[in-house]
């Protein structure tokens, strides 16, 4: 298959974007490494985290939060034990979990996607059926999955909203995890793990369709949950340093978002979610939308498209209210309810949230 050149890909992988800092980090890092790791765990935090390394390169953090977490969900890797990041949507899960995967082995594509049509062979393997005809079962009709070519090569797999998966689908992973060890029943044959191989898994116990865990699997995995932005301030830099490498990775040709919007943003995100002013002053309904950081940052960013292209490129109010309106109310009666009371007794009565109030009125 032809390679697309990296300059035009919509989106490059982390070990494509970041490819730079990872080599820095590989000539400085002389700490020790668990078995076919590329860097030590004290280097794979540097590089999620950020810093500044002996060489003068500086690393940019992937990851704004509890430095804590970020450690334990590592050091698990470097165990036997699998590790699941748990939170709601829109606490970076799948940007963490990607991270570490590229930190670690240099390869963040070996994934299974979590659907309920996920089968166990996406887990397991399949067969190529045309050599499967001509030739009869062997290992070169095997269709190896994203999970068995992770454990003859060493690597992290990573396991993408894993409570989406159907419950029975679930389960392949038990004897995986605990075994390090893939029967082909077919072949009379197995695969064992190489050392270095492990399973990075998300999920989230908020959206619906959502298929609770057995208690055989869940201890299998080391659960690492992921806090949603404790402070104001951490989330507008958050939401600032994705909108930047966004709006950079789509070439948007607007000027770079003025933090006063970013703030405004976060700031009606943080009080819908919570339910209450930042004060404490009013108290406020709540939407069914999760109304998470991932949300924010999507807000502006299409806000950032609006304002480049039918704009004069500078972020305004009028940029962002289809966005905030279309985030916020996903149930077209309740949440309208709720959108509509919070305009009225906190947006229009605030200062220098006048323009956003007209806006968010016209188009609600």
């Amino acid at each position: 298959m032809t390679q697309t050149s990296t300059e035009q890909v919509i989106r490059q992988q982390a070990e494509q974007q970041y490819a730079h800092e990872l080599t820095a980090l590989k000539e400085v890092d002389q700490r020790q490494r668990p078995p076919n790791w590329q860097l030590s765990p004290w280097a794979v935090s540097t590089y999620l985290l950020g810093g500044t390394l002996d060489n003068g390169v500086e690393v940019s953090a992937k990851y704004i939060g509890n430095r804590r977490v970020i450690e334990i969900a590592i050091s698990t890797l470097a165990t036997d034990r699998a590790l699941l990041l748990l939170g709601v949507p829109g606490t970076a899960k799948s940007w963490v979990s990607e991270h570490l995967a590229a930190a670690i082995c240099g390869n963040s594509n070996l994934i299974v996607q979590g659907t309920a049509g996920t089968s166990e062979e996406s887990i397991r393997y399949g067969w190529n059926y045309a050599q499967l005809l001509a030739k009869g079962p062997s290992m070169e009709a095997v269709v190896a999955s994203p999970i068995m070519r992770a454990m003859q090569q060493g690597k992290i797999a990573r396991v993408e909203e894993l409570t989406r998966i159907p419950a029975e689908v679930q389960d392949s992973f038990i004897s995986l995890l605990s075994e390090k060890f893939l029967p082909i029943a077919e072949l009379d044959d197995y695969i064992q793990a190489s050392k270095g191989f492990n399973v990075i898994a998300t999920a989230n116990d908020r959206d619906r369709g959502v298929n609770e865990l057995s208690s055989a699997l869940k201890r299998r995995f080391n659960t690492v949950v992921l806090p949603l932005p404790e402070t104001a301030e951490e989330e507008v830099r958050i939401v600032e340093s994705r909108v930047a490498s966004l709006g950079k990775s789509l070439e948007l040709p607007a000027e770079k978002p003025a933090l006063q919007e970013i703030r405004r943003i976060v700031t009606l995100f943080r009080e819908l979610r919570a339910g209450q002013t930042e004060d404490g002053k009013i108290k406020l309904k709540s939407p069914s939308a999760s109304m998470s950081t991932a949300e924010a940052i999507s807000v502006v960013t299409n806000g950032m498209a609006l304002a480049a292209h039918f704009g004069d490129g500078s972020l305004r109010g009028a940029d962002l209210a289809s966005s905030v309106i279309g985030a916020v109310i996903k149930d077209p009666v309740q949440d309208r309810v709720v959108m509509l009371e919070y305009l009225e007794t906190v947006v229009k009565e605030r200062d220098g949230w006048k323009d956003l109030y007209r806006a968010c009125r016209e188009v609600i």
